[in-house]
């Protein structure tokens, strides 16, 4: 599979200046980011001050069919292509429009005009020239995602006009963007428009909140401590260190978020367009006039049947599975066996954590992807009563938690990520994988739930309720593994379950 994939600025964002541009020294740079950032900065500056960036534009994919196993899923490698569209920023010019903060010539002259300022005592022109320094310092508040002039509170922060509406617009756009310098680009006002995909995980790290995109106005929990500790810390306050703490736990979000927006057909977004249609997994067959008794071979040759139907509906979900995996930080790092043991024993539970909003226990049915409904009933002959009451049970709970799509990726990753699979060769290293996972899970709930404590480890409990429903579904597939001559399933469904193939598909 090749991925054509561009990222380019979003409209009004383009950035142009002129090749005129003086150059850029320190004194010119913005007074709160510290002496590190100044020379990092100045540097890049001062070697390439004119340069042309890359801007892929929207994200396509294109899947090229014809896999037939997990390996070459997981195997696959996946390339990027950028168009040659580039830009010419101009360093200079965005200098040229840096707001000036009042002096204290300008305050003392707006003085009432019969005041004799020569009769002013130096102990009250002192005064004057301090107030006019506090209220120059108190009307400067940064953004917190580029160090611009703040206009508001933002999305949970205060932050600029440009960098809210990019944010507002990389969530409700679902824009997915691409770094080409590995992450690691600084984001400041100068700059801020190169790398939208660490702007955009700036913004996460500074805690703008995606849900309030989408849901409208949060409330203003820290405005006033924010404005408070702008106006009342030294000018020269890195913050920096403090945010580079979390950096890589919000990466690991930021990551997870897009992987799991791309690859699973049930968010929030894509079920607002989902067409449903009654379905079944069951052959038409002439209904006899009389009573009639079914033989066992019958009932299996019927039940086999419903089976690959309900094969054909999973598979799908299998390709879409394994491309989220291989987005898990560190995840393509193992060996190939453990991702492929990591994948085949866990994806059962990432399929029914992912689909738990499909289950319907009012109604007694359950939506694919699709959009096929399949009854409750004709589950509980594929598998068993008790099996399907199971899975509708542990769904029903787990909806009750109302987690986002973001922290219903990142707890699908911790399930993914689970140490003790049999047959792993490096446990340790999915551990280290799963603890950084179960790190930024908690984050994000701390975050978005911080009025419910206890949601966090409630959501961890479903874990081994979930390991235990996968048990006893590996239980149930035995017998159909004995019937693998029966019946023709598809490939990648057999390979994901441990069941031989047909003879026509070896």
């Amino acid at each position: 599979m090749e991925l054509n994939r561009s990222e380019s600025c979003p409209s009004g964002l383009s950035v142009a200046g002129s090749s005129s541009a003086s150059v850029t020294t320190l004194g010119d740079l913005p007074h709160y980011f510290d002496a590190d950032e100044l020379e990092q900065f100045s540097g890049q500056l001062a070697n390439d001050p004119i340069q042309s960036h890359m801007f892929p534009s929207s994200s396509s994919i294109k899947q090229e069919p014809g896999f037939s196993s997990v390996m070459s899923l997981v195997t696959e490698t996946t390339t990027y292509t950028s168009p040659s569209s580039s830009a010419v920023y101009s360093s200079a010019g965005a200098l040229k429009n840096e707001p000036q903060s009042p002096t204290a010539s300008s305050s003392t002259s707006s003085l009432p005009t019969h005041c004799d300022k020569k009769s002013l005592s130096c102990k009250d022109e002192g005064n004057i020239q301090a107030a006019a320094d506090s209220n120059s310092q108190k009307q400067f508040v940064p953004c917190k995602v580029c160090g611009d002039r703040a206009s508001g509170f933002h999305y949970g922060v205060t932050s600029c006009e440009g960098c809210k509406g990019f944010f507002r617009r990389s969530i409700q756009k679902q824009i997915e963007y691409r770094c080409l310098r590995d992450g690691k680009c600084m984001v400041i006002r100068l700059n801020r428009n190169r790398c939208q995909y660490c702007r955009f995980k700036k913004c996460l790290a500074v805690g703008m909140s995606r849900d309030s995109v989408r849901y409208g106005r949060v409330p203003k929990r820290s405005k006033s401590q924010d404005d408070q500790s702008v106006s009342s810390s030294d000018p020269n306050f890195d913050q920096s260190a403090i945010e580079n703490k979390q950096l890589a736990i919000y990466d690991i979000i930021l990551s997870i978020s897009q992987a799991h927006h791309a690859n699973c057909g049930v968010t929030e977004d894509k079920l607002k367009n989902l067409q449903r249609k009654a379905s079944t997994l069951m052959q038409k067959i002439p209904i006899p006039s009389v009573p009639v008794q079914f033989t066992d071979e019958e009932l299996e040759a019927q039940k086999l049947s419903m089976w690959h139907c309900l094969a054909g509906l999973i598979t799908p979900a299998i390709h879409s599975v394994v491309e989220f995996a291989k987005r898990v930080s560190g995840f393509v790092e193992l060996s190939q066996d453990d991702q492929l043991i990591l994948i085949k024993t866990g994806f059962f539970e990432v399929w029914l954590t992912r689909m738990a909003r499909m289950f319907n226990k009012v109604e007694n049915h359950f939506t694919f992807e699709d959009g096929s409904v399949i009854s409750k009933e004709e589950l509980a002959v594929v598998f068993s009563p008790d099996f399907v009451n199971c899975m509708f049970e542990i769904a029903q709970s787990f909806n009750h938690l109302n987690l986002n799509d973001t922290e219903i990726g990142l707890f699908c990753a911790i399930v993914l990520a689970t140490p003790d699979r049999r047959g792993l060769e490096d446990s340790k290293a999915v551990e280290l994988i799963q603890d950084r996972l179960i790190e930024a899970l908690k984050l994000q709930i701390c975050r978005n739930h911080s009025t419910e404590e206890n949601l966090f480890g409630t959501t961890i409990v479903k874990l081994p309720q979930l390991r235990t429903l996968g048990v006893q579904h590996n239980e149930i597939l035995e017998w159909y593994r004995l019937q693998w001559h029966r019946i023709r399933l598809p490939p990648l469904f057999s390979e994901i379950f441990d069941i031989c193939k047909h003879e026509d598909d070896v």
